[in-house]
């Protein structure tokens, strides 16, 4: 099953949470390790990957799922 990866912050550390997850996948002492970490399991998944800023709301996303081809840009 496909499910979206998320980086939030955590306790002062950052955790990779997989979409409607109870618990974390991962905790690391920053959020680049939490981002590297949660690229590696949305590659793996053909998900997408949704990074929250310290204040939890979305700062970025990135798609490793089936992106249509005919997209321009």
């Amino acid at each position: 099953m496909k499910k979206n990866q998320h980086v939030v912050p955590h306790q002062g550390k950052w955790a990779v949470k997989g979409a409607g997850n109870q618990k974390n996948t991962v905790i690391t002492n920053t959020q680049k390790e939490a981002i590297d970490k949660a690229r590696n399991i949305a590659i793996n998944q053909e998900s997408e990957l949704f990074i929250h800023g310290k204040g939890g709301q979305i700062r970025a996303k990135n798609s490793y799922g089936n992106d249509p081809s005919d997209v321009k840009g």
